[in-house]
Parts: C-alpha cells; structure tokens; sequence
C-alpha cells in the first residue's frame, strides 16, 4: 500500500515538473517571438528611412518641416497683402510730400534747391515705380519640363523635372526657379535670373529715396515734433482752465485741423522713411555684397559648406560663377558698353540678363577668362 503511493507520488511529482517546464518554453518561445517582432519593426522601419546623406540639419528640417508648411502657405496667401502694404504706404509718402512739403518748398527754397528737388525727387520716384512693377510682373524664370534640350543636369526630387545648375525648388511657388535667390514676399513673385536686377534696383532706389526725405525732412520733423509737443501741452491747459474757468480767463488758442494734420503727417513721413531706410538699407548691403562675390543668398550657404569641406582636405574653394568684383557687377547690371552705365543703371532698362539660365557661359562683358574651378 505505501509503494502504490510513493509511486503515484512520485508521478505527480513528475507530472508536475513537465507543466513547469511547459510553462517556462511557452514563456521563452513567447520572449522569443517578441524579440523577433522587435528586431524586425527595427529592421523595416531603419530600411525605410535609411539614408547615407542624414546628418543633423537633415533631422532639424524634418523636425521643423511643419512649420515650414506653415509658413509657406502663409506667405503665399498674404503675397497680395504685402503688395497691397508696400504700394499704400510708398503712396502715402508721395501724397505728403506733393501736398505738404512740396508747397513749402516753392515758397521758402531757392530756384536752384527748387529745381534739385524736383530733378531727383521726380528721377528717383519714376526709379522705384518701374523697378517694383517689373520685379512684381516679370517671371523669374523656369526651367523646361523635358529633357530634351538640357545635357548634364539632375532631376529634382520635389516636381521630378530638369534642374539645370544654379536653379532651386521653391516650396511657396511649388516650382524650380532658374538661379534662384529667395522667395519674396513684398513682391509675391520668386526672385530668379530674370528679375534679380529689378529687385536689387528696387531695394537701393526706395533706400535711396528714404534717405533722401530723412535727410531734406529732419528739420520740418523736428519743428513738427515741438508743435505737437506744444499742442499737447496747450490742450492740456485748456482743459484745465475750462474746468476752473471764470470770467477773468479765457482759454489759449488752439489749433486747427489743417495745422495738426500737417505736424502729424511730417513725423509720419520721417519716422516712416528713417525706419525703411535702415531695414532696406541693410538688406540692399547685403545683396550689394553677394553680387560682388558672384552669389545668391542660397549659394552664399552651399558655397559655405563647400569651402569648410576643401579647407578640411587643404584645398581651396572657388566659386565657379564669380568673375571677379568688377566683372560681377557688369554682368549682374548688363552693363556690356559704357554708355549702358546711363542706358541701363541710371534710366528705366528692360533689358534681359545674359544667359538663359540654363547654362552659365562666359559673358561677353567679362575681361578676361579665368582659370577652370571648382564646380559647386
């Protein structure tokens, strides 16, 4: 009787042991299953955004790239308001000047200063208006959409098409632009190989014609400054003595609606004019020194990385579209004879920039060829 129980003892006992056991490979094959789900979710998801050029700027675009979306398409909306802004405040500027300072000027400056203002007022005005509507109108430029034609360019990998040299994507327009600058939103057009110089002209005759009223205006704006100073400080004391008054005082003049708006408007002009002359100015400095190196603001950036990348192998960056300071500017101006200086810089020109955009030969305005450099 005790042998039949230690033996069924002992079968459950065995039995027992082989549940556990059971339960413990169930346990591995489950571990082990979810390790290979894991390394495999790994493996696919590495696969799909595997890419050998990742590098941090490549993972902050990504990160920032709502944000980017953001702005585009709020530049693009508001492109027609900022238009609007730039033509009713440049139009504001001109009405004071023709209804304001312009009488006073004939009245109280001398036939000469008289005729200086009216000559460059009137050149400089006629400048901006022609430049601004032709970089508003005039296409950038853009490449074609076959292949036919084009030999040695890449593909772009935001519209799949043709992307000759020197020609960038711009995600507001949705297209490639030919030698692409930036996008501008004052303008709500790309400026590109085609309305590059009417931007710039723009830019330096509205500094121009800034500095020139901050200049002419600042003695009108500082006794406009007092006068309104002294209306606030009157209307102050007419106040006070309508509060207290009796029959002994009298209120001080005040003054009339004509006289404040012309005090008012003269601050306006200057503030207005000293304010767009620095941020324009600034701007128009900083574009003046990216023709004179051959650049446009997305390749003063790619030329960058590219002369830290030689300077680290001891070889020397050198921009393969800059002709030297000179020659940048007649080229950039097409400036090809110098009575174009006149023609072409000084007077309203619509003439076209050399090349086509597609492909970069020397110009013909260009000194001297030289040596053959590195490609961007």
């Amino acid at each position: 009787m005790r042998s039949r129980q230690r033996m069924f003892a002992a079968v459950m006992r065995l039995l027992l042991k082989c549940l556990r056991l059971g339960r413990r490979r169930r346990r591995f094959k489950l571990v082990r299953q979810a390790e290979q789900l894991w390394h495999y979710g790994h493996l696919c998801l590495r696969s799909l955004l595997y890419n050998s050029f990742t590098n941090g700027d490549v993972v902050l675009d990504s990160l920032f790239e709502p944000i980017y979306w953001l702005v585009d398409h709020v530049t693009r909306w508001f492109g027609v308001v900022f238009v609007a802004l730039v033509i009713g405040l440049t139009s504001s500027i001109v009405a004071i000047v023709y209804i304001c300072l312009l009488p006073l000027i004939l009245q109280t400056y001398t036939p000469a200063w008289i005729c200086w203002h009216l000559a460059y007022g009137h050149w400089n005005l006629i400048m901006i208006v022609f430049h601004y509507y032709m970089a508003i109108t005039t296409s950038p430029g853009h490449p074609p959409q076959t292949k036919d034609d084009l030999t040695g360019v890449s593909i772009c990998r935001k519209c799949i098409a043709p992307k000759p040299a020197r020609t960038h994507h711009c995600s507001i327009c949705n297209r490639c632009v030919l030698k692409m600058d930036h996008h501008c939103p004052w303008l709500n057009n790309c400026v590109g190989h085609y309305n590059h110089r009417y931007f710039f002209s723009f830019c330096l005759f509205m500094t121009m014609g800034c500095i020139y009223c901050s200049i002419s205006g600042w003695e009108m704006f500082r006794d406009a400054y007092a006068a309104i100073e002294r209306m606030k400080l009157l209307e102050k004391e007419r106040l006070q003595v309508a509060a207290n008054q009796t029959y002994y005082q009298t209120p001080p003049p005040t003054f009339s609606f004509h006289q404040r708006a012309f005090h008012k408007s003269v601050v306006y002009l200057w503030v207005l004019c000293s304010s767009v002359a620095l941020a324009l100015g600034a701007l128009t400095v900083w574009h003046a020194a990216l023709i004179t190196r051959g650049e446009t603001s997305i390749e003063r950036h790619i030329n960058k990385k590219e002369r830290q990348r030689l300077q680290k192998k001891g070889k020397v960056f050198r921009n393969p579209y800059s002709y030297g300071s000179w020659d940048n500017w007649k080229v950039f101006l097409g400036v090809d004879m110098p009575r174009h200086w006149l023609t072409r810089v000084l007077l309203p020109s619509p003439h076209l920039p050399h090349g086509t955009g597609l492909s970069w030969d020397l110009p013909p305005c260009v000194t001297k060829q030289r040596a053959p450099l590195l490609a961007i």
